[in-house]
């Protein structure tokens, strides 16, 4: 087997090598624990079956893990620069496949159709750039992709709030939306130490997979997330005080709002922290019939 990339000493001299410097605009630091690499892909639960996909590989840390326990990977890089590196770190696999794309233009249904048509278990597994992490995760969620789920390293502050329970100060919109499509829940804290260079920040592991039935029956998925923003608009806010500030002419239909949400058998004083996912359900239905999009010019 060949040496592990995510050791101090070879990603120096990977680096020197190709001339590195690490882009602070890209979010870029390496992962130099090869055992934590182990744990992250473990927690993916891949075999030879199963398809990977990566997203910022910077250098290839844990592209060669993937690589040594999935079928195939599929890799995203927006750095150019890291391009000839990754072929040559990654030079003793051939079930690797760099696409030299931003994730977040990327038409990713298209690339799993064309390049992983013969598997049908697939994994997000990535250290995600911690500037673009919520976007990318919500991108590979909101477009119904052929996911068993994600396993990804991110900002430990992130981690909390995508796992968050209701009455918790994390809880908020980020939480209903990946607990909607997903199970998550963190498996793993990260110390900074084991980044070159190292963040500002903690970091956290957390592994969503997808649920193959939404935890709540929405009449419409878009409205019951504008719903869950609006209510935690303004956190201090009451859930009629939000509602009435950032629902369409919500101000003027104080008495709708009320009706829903005594339909919704939702005390109007609650704040949107203490709403479960199924209650903001009821609620959104119940509110839908007066401000849904079918509700426009009422």
């Amino acid at each position: 087997m060949t040496k592990d990339i995510a050791t101090p000493i070879r990603t120096k001299e990977i680096m020197e090598k190709h001339g590195l410097t690490f882009k602070k605009s890209l979010g870029q630091n390496f992962l130099i624990d090869p055992n934590i690499l182990r744990n992250i892909t473990a927690y993916a639960g891949l075999t030879k079956k199963s398809a990977a996909i990566e997203i910022g590989p910077g250098i290839g840390a844990l592209t060669e893990h993937l690589a040594r326990t999935a079928g195939e990977v599929l890799a995203f890089e927006i750095d150019q620069r890291l391009l000839p590196v990754l072929e040559d770190t990654l030079s003793p696999y051939d079930n690797v496949n760099i696409i030299h794309s931003d994730v977040l233009k990327a038409d990713v249904a298209e690339l799993i159709r064309k390049e992983l048509s013969g598997y049908s278990d697939l994994m997000v597994v990535a250290n995600l750039p911690y500037y673009v992490t919520t976007p990318i995760i919500l991108k590979l969620l909101l477009e119904d992709l052929p996911l068993r789920g994600l396993v990804v390293m991110l900002q430990k502050e992130v981690a909390e709030r995508i796992t968050a329970k209701p009455g918790t100060k994390s809880y908020g919109s980020l939480s209903i939306v990946i607990q909607y499509y997903t199970e998550a829940e963190m498996v793993m804290t990260v110390p900074k130490s084991v980044f070159m260079p190292q963040p500002n920040v903690d970091s956290a592991v957390i592994r969503m997979i997808r649920r193959k039935v939404p935890p709540v029956n929405v009449i419409s998925e878009e409205f019951f997330f504008e719903v869950a923003r609006s209510s935690f608009a303004q956190r201090r806010k009451t859930l009629l005080n939000n509602l009435q500030a950032h629902l369409p002419k919500g101000k003027e239909k104080k008495e709708a709002i009320l009706g829903a949400l005594h339909k919704a058998g939702i005390e109007p004083g609650r704040r949107g922290e203490t709403l479960t996912i199924e209650e903001f359900g009821r609620l959104s239905d119940a509110l839908y019939e007066e401000f849904g999009p079918s509700s426009e010019g009422k």
